[in-house]
């Protein structure tokens, strides 16, 4: 099926290459009965996979259930999807069916699976190896045909190494993963989407259609907008109703913009889950633990003849300058996520002996290691151990890595 018409039928705004190659994916996997999971952000429309899966799929006329697994309580999630029988807990004044039973030939859509408690997990990992289940407080064992797609905005391997999610679910419920892209990735797409909601909110309210100036569109596609396609619906009803005027320039766009100066784009985009400020945190590190090095590198290098004296200074001076500048560029784009260090302006100009740079380079010194050791620890981690990957992570070599891991006793 063509993916434009796909897009007409469920009212999907754009043409990111990353959405098109998820609508494909979604079209391709829908005939068969194939798990899927769906990724990305919160707010980015996951829920419309599961919708065009299953209106594409041989289960079209049969049921379609949405479940929103991180909105029901823990105590009553399991009676919800499987079922109880009378007088299995208290208020169980009846036997009721749950959706697994309800939705059997039809399709199930698990959205936030990812806040699912453990023992319900177990069963849910049931259903899919084998299609059973049990009623809660009953011991018969009953069949059904369901396809199941789920959805998360977790970070799932980070979840299953804190014990948080089953594994082997994992594995069953990714059989076919699709990932969403969130909308700052989508930039050509934000003024299209924009227009969509603005129109519609034109005729809900029966007032002229709010227009953005130049400077307004290009703003409006600078920002980072942590709450996705969700977050631009909102800001789009916000203007329509609130402006008397018809045309909103950047100016006015920028009130509705939250913390629009944290948000815009910078050396290392601003995120806001945590997964991403972990991430963030990463690549801060990862530009320290170069610094260290150029530093050590440095340092080496510094005790040559008197005559290469003056001229080391005067490079060694301008480079520990530089250095400067992009940790406090760093300092600015990071602030609460990572502590940065940071080399007051006054000591990088005293220039009084050449000892200064070591000097300098000594007090940092206790807080750099810190970020060594967080560096080596978290590629050491990452890759179980393997010294030669974890290496090759750091850009060091086998024989550095080893001698670090001594020397920090890790």
């Amino acid at each position: 099926m063509d993916i434009q018409v796909i897009k007409q039928r469920f009212g999907i705004i754009g043409n990111d290459t990353k959405l098109n190659r998820a609508l494909e994916k979604a079209i391709r996997v829908a005939p068969t009965d194939i798990s899927v999971l769906v990724t990305g952000e919160s707010g980015v429309g996951k829920e419309s996979i599961p919708k065009i899966i299953h209106n594409l799929s041989h289960r079209k006329h049969n049921k379609y259930i949405a479940v929103n697994c991180g909105a029901i309580p823990e105590g009553t999630i399991d009676s919800e999807l499987f079922g109880h029988e009378k007088g299995a807990f208290t208020g169980a004044t009846q036997t009721r069916k749950g959706y697994f039973e309800v939705a059997d030939g039809g399709t199930i859509f698990l959205d936030e699976v990812g806040e699912l408690p453990l023992t319900t997990q177990v069963r849910l990992l049931r259903v899919l190896e084998n299609g059973e289940f049990m009623k809660v407080g009953s011991s018969q064992v009953q069949k059904t045909d369901v396809r199941i797609v789920a959805a998360t905005n977790l970070d799932m391997p980070t979840a299953i190494a804190k014990g948080k999610f089953r594994e082997d679910l994992y594995y069953r419920l990714s059989t076919i993963e699709i990932n969403l892209p969130p909308l700052r990735e989508r930039s050509e797409d934000i003024y299209l989407l924009f227009r969509k909601f603005a129109s519609d909110f034109a005729q809900k309210y029966n007032m002229p259609t709010i227009r953005l100036t130049d400077d307004a569109v290009a703003l409006l596609k600078r920002y980072n907008f942590p709450g996705n396609i969700r977050q631009l619906r909102n800001i789009a009803e916000q203007i329509s109703v609130i402006e008397q005027k018809r045309v909103v320039d950047a100016q006015m766009l920028k009130e509705y913009l939250p913390n629009f100066a944290s948000q815009l784009p910078s050396v290392i985009q601003g995120k806001t889950s945590e997964y991403d400020f972990a991430r963030e945190r990463e690549m801060i590190y990862k530009v320290l633990f170069e610094l260290r090095k150029e530093i050590d590198q440095l340092k080496q290098g510094k005790f040559q003849n008197s005559t290469q004296k003056q001229s080391n200074y005067t490079e060694n001076q301008n480079y520990l300058e530089r250095s400067e500048n992009e940790l406090y560029n760093l300092e600015a784009t990071s602030r609460n996520k990572v502590e940065v260090i940071h080399v007051p302006k006054e000591e990088l100009q005293h220039k009084e002996q050449y000892q200064d740079i070591e000097t300098i380079e000594e007090e940092e010194n206790y807080s750099l290691q810190e970020i060594e050791i967080e560096m080596i620890k978290k590629a050491l981690d990452k890759y179980n151990n393997k010294r030669k990957l974890a290496a090759k992570e750091l850009g060091i070599s086998e024989r550095t890595l080893y001698r670090k891991i001594k020397q920090f006793e890790l």
